[in-house]
C-alpha cells in the first residue's frame, strides 16, 4: 500500500514536469530509468535484512569462534616467541658471563697439557736410558761370549793347522831313506838303552 502511494506520488511529480513515466510492463513505474521501482527497493531491502539476520543468527557464532581461535593461536604464538626470546637472552647472558672465564680455562688447560707432556717426556727418557743400559750390557755379554768362543775356535784351528803343517813339513823334508835311517837309529838307541840297563 505504501509502495502504491509512493509510485503514484512519483508518477505525479514526473507528469507535472512534463516527462513521460517509464513503465516496466507490469504496471510499476519508476521516477527514473536508472532507479528501480520503490516496491522492489523495499522488497530487496527486506530480503537483505532477512539474510543478514539469518547470517547473524546462524553463521556469526562459527565466524566469531573461528576469529577467537585465530586470536588465541596468534596470542599463543606471540607468547611462545616471547618465551623463546627471553630464554635466548638468558642463555646469551650466561654465555657472555662464561666467556670471561674461557680465557682462564684455556690457560689452565694449556698449563695442564704442558705439565702432562713434560711428565711423559721424562718417563720416556728414563725408560729409554734403562733400555739402552740393558742393551749395552747384553751386547757386552754377547761380545765376551763370542770372543771366548772365537778364542777357543782359534786355538782349535791353530792346533789343527799346526799338526797339519808339521805333518806336511815332515813328509816334505824326509824321504823314505831318511825315515828308515831315523827309525833304525831310534831302534838302536832303544836297544842300547835296554842293553845298558841289563
Amino acid at each position: 500500500m505504501i509502495a502504491t502511494q509512493l509510485n503514484a506520488l512519483a508518477s505525479g511529480l514526473i507528469q507535472a514536469e512534463g516527462k513521460p513515466v517509464p513503465n516496466d510492463g507490469l504496471g510499476s513505474t519508476s521516477l527514473s530509468p536508472y532507479f528501480a521501482p520503490i516496491y522492489e527497493v523495499l522488497i530487496g531491502g527486506a530480503a537483505t535484512l532477512i539474510v543478514f539476520a539469518a547470517l547473524y543468527k546462524f553463521a556469526w557464532p562459527s565466524i566469531a569462534g573461528a576469529m577467537r581461535a585465530r586470536t588465541e593461536r596468534i596470542q599463543n604464538d606471540l607468547d611462545s616467541s616471547a618465551a623463546a626470546r627471553s630464554a635466548a637472552e638468558t642463555e646469551a647472558a650466561e654465555i657472555r658471563k662464561s666467556l670471561g672465564d674461557i680465557e682462564g680455562e684455556r690457560t689452565r688447560l694449556f698449563a695442564d697439557a704442558d705439565a702432562q707432556a713434560e711428565t711423559i717426556l721424562e718417563e720416556g727418557r728414563a725408560r729409554l736410558a734403562q733400555e739402552i743400559e740393558e742393551l749395552e750390557a747384553k751386547a757386552d755379554s754377547d761380545m765376551a761370549s763370542a770372543m771366548g768362543r772365537g778364542a777357543e775356535d782359534l786355538r782349535a784351528d791353530i792346533a789343527r793347522f799346526s799338526s797339519q803343517a808339521i805333518e806336511s813339513s815332515i813328509h816334505a823334508t824326509l824321504d823314505d831313506a831318511k825315515q828308515q835311517q831315523l827309525i833304525e837309529s831310534f831302534i838302536a838307541r832303544v836297544g842300547a838303552g835296554t842293553g845298558a840297563s841289563s
